[in-house]
């Protein structure tokens, strides 16, 4: 029975590959339209990805024919979802965009919307490479959230910018870090105040305090004698920045040490 049953399967299967090639040869793009769309929902239903490239494979044939038709709709979504479910987020991106610009009034335009913005998400590397994409994809959720503040995806749509934000903020964060770390305390006190100045209400912000202000202590410390006094008061001037705000920050103990000895260098300088 069990080999009867596998038999039977396997006619089935043989039977449904003929079927679509040979709807695939066919000229008339009626046949084509239903086959992309059973392959389609056969993907949707199951999951697997052979339906979505069998789809994508008659759309490719059939989608300029019903450019500026009713079902040209129903195909350029279908399309552009099938690229989303394979993971093929670059064309999915592009494929979504144009398919809200073609039809704005759709039904399904606030999901392509999102899933455009999406896209860009998905293929947003990690934070020490070209954030490019995590822009454009900042710039994409940003505008779904502005224009559906009531939306199907507005929750997500949000969190995912809060991520993407941590992660642009943290690669400005640690090219300043590198600058402090390879001793080039200038470029890294600069880098810094343009962290803040541009990132204002980061979680790295207090640590982007307190290292514009110890790359000006070692700055200072480190300098020909003539330079010292000079860089020990804009190293103080850093340091009452940082106690400013965080004046019980995680990183007060080691900024208060910094600070009497920045204090007790120039009272020394007085002296002499």
């Amino acid at each position: 029975m069990k080999q009867l049953l596998l038999l039977f399967s396997i006619a089935i299967l043989l039977a449904s590959c003929s079927e679509y090639q040979k709807v695939l040869k066919e000229k008339e793009i009626s046949p084509k339209y239903e086959m992309a769309k059973t392959m389609y929902e056969k993907g949707m239903e199951t999951g697997r990805n052979k339906y979505y490239r069998k789809a994508i494979r008659l759309f490719d044939q059939i989608l300029p024919q019903y450019k500026g038709k009713p079902s040209g709709q129903t195909l350029s979504y279908m399309n552009a979802n099938s690229h989303y479910q394979l993971g093929d987020f670059y064309l999915s991106g592009f494929l979504f965009e144009r398919f809200t610009k073609s039809y704005p009034d759709s039904e399904k335009a606030e999901e392509a919307f999102f899933k455009s913005a999406k896209s860009y998400y998905e293929v947003s590397p990690i934070y020490s490479k070209d954030q490019a994409d995590t822009k454009t994809a900042l710039g994409k959720l940003q505008f779904y959230v502005d224009t559906y503040e009531d939306g199907e995806y507005f929750e997500e749509a949000n969190a995912m910018i809060q991520e993407l934000s941590v992660k642009i903020e943290k690669k400005y964060y640690e090219i300043a870090k590198q600058y402090h770390h390879t001793e080039r305390y200038k470029a890294a006190i600069q880098a810094f105040e343009n962290f803040i100045l541009d990132y204002p209400g980061s979680k790295f912000r207090e640590k982007a305090y307190f290292y514009k202000f110890e790359s000006a202590y070692l700055l200072a410390i480190n300098s020909i004698s003539e330079l010292v006094p000079e860089r020990l008061e804009e190293a103080r001037i850093f340091y009452e920045d940082y106690l400013k705000y965080y004046s019980e920050g995680e990183l007060y103990d080691q900024a208060k040490i910094y600070a009497l000895d920045i204090e007790e260098r120039l009272q020394n300088q007085d002296e002499l």
